[in-house]
């Protein structure tokens, strides 16, 4: 058993977490993190850190209801950068869906989002939080409708697909400025269980083509544009940007 339980009655649907992610595999190669479910759902810990607390995907309560109910709608930058307006709500393809929370958004504002996720873990804990998301009376029927995983890497799964998103939505792992030593809890996980990004400038060749109508690079403030490319376009906020790469004004 990779996920410690202490809900014998939830065994089951933890195996097959298990099996669908390859979790026993991951676990046999690595020694620094645990994997635990209980009423607040499958959670991620880092060992030797157990001041960071856990790592879990929630949509239906905390921040992701707050900013669902409070975040500004339409008016919000990673709306405007997918080109979500009005007249249009467009078919996201979020192939670097990490804990899911932009897709969230998205999803919340009507968009349907595709989610790839290569990591199993994050695969697993993203799988988790869409479960119970998808039970939740209040928002379960538009998630279920709205938002998807589909567990693998985007620079296999972009070339295999066969149906056209609108947009393809990429914010790959950036490493933090050193000086930046006290980043947020999750950041310093995720750096040391997933790594950075460092095949992420291919993944613009790959999205490029299977856009019908734009691709979004959201990139810290200080990082330089992805593969070199210049964006159509920039839409700023205080820490980051958004790329957007429109179809017609590409070079």
């Amino acid at each position: 058993m990779v996920i410690q339980c202490p809900f014998k009655e939830m065994r089951s649907y933890l195996t097959e977490i298990e099996q669908r992610f390859g979790l026993q595999q991951w676990a046999e190669q690595q020694e620094g993190f645990a994997l635990h479910y209980d009423d607040q759902g499958l959670s991620l810990r880092k060992i030797d850190e157990p001041k960071l607390g856990a790592i879990t995907v929630d949509f239906v309560t905390g921040a992701a209801a707050h900013r669902r109910k409070f975040g500004g709608g339409k008016g919000q930058s990673i709306a405007k950068a997918v080109g979500l307006n009005k007249g249009a709500t467009p078919v996201v393809l979020d192939a670097t869906a990490g804990l899911g929370r932009d897709g969230f958004v998205l999803a919340s504002l009507g968009c349907k989002v595709i989610l790839h996720e290569r990591h199993p873990v994050v695969a697993a804990l993203l799988y988790d939080g869409l479960q119970r998301a998808y039970d939740d009376i209040e928002i379960g029927p538009w998630m279920r409708e709205n938002m998807s995983l589909v567990f693998g890497s985007s620079h296999t799964l972009l070339s295999q697909c066969v149906s056209t998103p609108d947009v393809v939505y990429l914010d790959p792992m950036f490493p933090h400025r050193e000086k930046s030593a006290l980043v947020k809890k999750e950041m310093r996980v995720f750096q040391e269980l997933v790594g950075a990004d460092t095949d992420a400038d291919d993944l613009l060749d790959f999205a490029y083509p299977l856009a019908s109508k734009r691709v979004v690079v959201k990139r810290p403030d200080y990082a330089p544009f992805l593969n070199d490319k210049t964006p159509s376009m920039q839409i700023k906020t205080k820490k980051n940007r958004f790329d957007v790469y429109v179809k017609a004004a590409m070079i």
